[in-house]
């Protein structure tokens, strides 16, 4: 997602990385690691920089330039590359970064070519959305094939940006009516079919049965235990600024609603102090919206409808082998700003899905369903109503608690009427119980090859400033501008148990910085990352990690400051925490997304946002090719795997 973190000064105190590293770590441990404090005060500069294909200026700021960094696990034996500021996808020799689907491109018989100037509300509701995000790769001819040419690519659309879609954009009129739709109509999801060629290459197949879009106006159903509370019914239009998602064991894919609170206006006018509380909570502006629907739809209008909100900020549940089938808001997981929605089959056969709550000081959850999966895969259609929902508290010692989000007299001391209010306020129900407030946990994903479980934290410039909380072991550096990796061992390797313990894998950030650490591996030796976001695994276990907000970490360190990229990691054995950079994307986008699939024979990455911050007139980024348009790559290596 797009939050820019800007960097604010720290309050200086006992609470620093030292210090709390020292505690969580071990004196002897921390100072030994290769990214120890020692090895940034003893080596020279030059050799730092050389290790990351980086030249020094006459100014100190350290410039991407030739050279890459060194051969890490065998696992592992892509030429890394060096981070850089081009406005082309770049990956390591041998590879290609192929556009295979892009905002505007056909998804049905009968539409032509992508026409900018020519496009209307009906025809973007037909076409491939705005802003791609959470990616997943469905194989066919039905959940369970494997080997086969065809697969279906899975695809948010988490927001819209006039500037880069309307040509001749007035902002004195806008949005006009149509404008609106529009954007409603780019919001949502996309179901497109891909077909492998022979040289493993993918492309999309416009016209197939299963292509579909799922948009801000689509007629979905309210289920679980928040279903009929009168704030948020049983009925909801649409979805909105779906970021992150999973994918369920029988195949169906869990989108995950995030920051949704810019869609809605005027909640200063609402006239239920509770109500204009719990939107104030989650961010929903006073007065105008960011973007002014309210203009033209009621439902963005809080001095009209001002339970509307309740009904987003939801995980939903797709089936995309069925174009037909009505998507499904569950509420038993609790509304919050999602980033995820990660699935883990449980010892004994029951299913927990972890999702973080994208926004400087939110938490870590996770919910277990109550029942046992079916192999029969429609048994499994309302799994998700019924289950136990958690919040993580990350204890000093390592050690950690699921806190369970259930309703009784705790939570009714803090104001909670029922299971339904817990999870309609789900942030306060967390809050109240202890659980630990991180810096901004986005994505969570499982090692396939151990079970353990890590958490991107993207970054947090306001932890130990006035006001603001201190650190803590689990967010060890005040004014955490770079971010951090952990890693979390279910108890007993369970994904239901309800203790866990943890490690910081990565303290991200320039490996000159003695408050990074690259899980120890030697801080000479790896690329640099900074604000880790979403995250992915291939079969043997490496850690794939991609970054949103790269840029401005790195203002003061490299210039220019590169893209964002994607990141290589082995997560065990020798070479544990050698990061080596494998993708850079154009400017001034995100790298929103990433899988690894198809038996590691190709990676998906989401562009997202080329040029964001420029305009259609005088655009900083024209990829893919003139218009800046946000994008899926698939990136191959003639039918070899990713990563070799």
């Amino acid at each position: 997602m797009s939050q820019v973190d800007r960097p604010v000064a720290p309050d200086a105190g006992p609470n620093t990385f030292e210090a709390v590293a020292g505690r969580r770590f071990g004196r002897r441990r921390f100072l030994a690691g290769g990214a120890a404090v020692g090895l940034a005060a003893v080596l020279p500069v030059s050799v730092a920089e050389a290790a990351l294909g980086a030249v020094a200026g006459a100014d100190g700021r350290r410039r991407p330039g030739g050279g890459t960094s060194p051969a890490t696990p065998a696992a592992l034996t892509f030429l890394g590359i060096a981070p850089d500021r081009t406005d082309e996808v770049t990956v390591p020799p041998g590879y290609r970064a192929d556009v295979l689907v892009a905002w505007g491109d056909p998804l049905f018989h009968g539409d032509g070519p992508f026409r900018i100037d020519r496009l209307t509300a009906a025809e973007q509701a037909r076409r491939f959305g705005f802003n791609s995000d959470f990616v997943q790769f469905l194989p066919l001819p039905g959940w369970g094939a494997s080997g086969g040419d065809r697969a279906l690519l899975w695809n948010n659309h988490e927001y819209t940006d006039a500037s880069m879609m309307f040509p001749d954009l007035d902002p004195a009129t806008y949005p006009t009516a149509e404008q609106a739709a529009i954007e409603l109509a780019a919001h949502g999801a996309s179901v497109v079919e891909i077909q492998r060629l022979g040289n493993g290459r993918w492309k999309a197949r416009p016209g197939s049965r299963f292509n579909r879009r799922i948009t801000a106006t689509t007629p979905m159903r309210i289920s679980g235990p928040a279903a009929g509370d009168p704030r948020v019914g049983d009925r909801v239009e649409g979805m909105l600024n779906n970021c992150g998602g999973g994918l369920t064991p029988w195949g169906t894919v869990l989108t995950a609603e995030e920051n949704f609170q810019q869609y809605f206006a005027n909640n200063d006018a609402v006239t239920d102090p509770a109500v204009q509380a719990a939107h104030r909570r989650y961010g929903v502006n006073g007065g105008a919206s960011d973007r002014g629907w309210e203009r033209h739809h009621a439902r963005f209008d809080l001095a009209q409808t001002p339970n509307e909100p309740f009904k987003f900020g939801w995980v939903v549940e797709v089936d995309p082998y069925d174009p037909r089938s009505t998507p499904v808001k569950r509420t038993a997981l609790g509304r919050i700003k999602h980033e995820a929605a990660t699935t883990r089959v449980a010892a004994d056969g029951r299913v927990a899905v972890y999702s973080g709550d994208d926004e400087r000081f939110e938490c870590l959850y996770k919910f277990v369903t109550a029942k046992k999966m079916s192999r029969d895969r429609r048994a499994n259609r309302d799994l998700l109503d019924e289950g136990t929902l958690y919040a993580a508290r990350f204890d000093d010692d390592g050690t950690g608690t699921w806190l369970p989000l259930v309703f009784g007299p705790e939570l009714a001391a803090a104001g909670f009427t029922g299971q339904a209010d817990v999870l309609i306020r789900l942030r306060d129900a967390a809050a109240a119980l202890g659980a630990t407030k991180m810096d901004r946990p986005e994505d969570v994903e499982a090692s396939p090859t151990t079970g353990k479980v890590y958490m991107a934290c993207t970054n947090n410039t306001r932890r130990g400033t006035a006001g603001n909380l201190p650190v803590d072991a689990a967010n060890p550096r005040a004014v955490n501008r770079n971010g951090h990796v952990i890693e979390i061992t279910e108890g007993g390797d369970d994904a239901a148990a309800t203790s866990f313990t943890w490690e910081i894998l990565i303290l991200c950030g320039d490996p000159a910085d003695p408050s990074t650490y690259y899980a120890g591996f030697d801080k000479t030796k790896v690329s640099p990352i900074a604000c880790p976001d979403n995250l992915s695994f291939d079969s043997s276990g490496n850690l794939w990690i991609a970054t949103d907000g790269a840029p401005s970490a790195w203002s003061g360190v490299f210039d220019p400051a590169p893209n964002d990229a994607i990141h290589a990691v082995p997560v065990e054995g020798a070479d544990r925490g050698a990061a080596k950079q494998f993708l850079s994307g154009v400017v001034d986008c995100e790298v929103a997304s990433l899988l690894v699939a198809d038996d590691d024979r190709v990676l998906f990455a989401s562009i997202q946002h080329p040029g964001e911050g420029s305009s259609l007139a005088a655009p900083s980024s024209t990829w893919p090719g003139g218009t800046p348009r946000p994008a899926v790559v698939a990136v191959t290596k003639r039918g070899r795997r990713i990563g070799s």
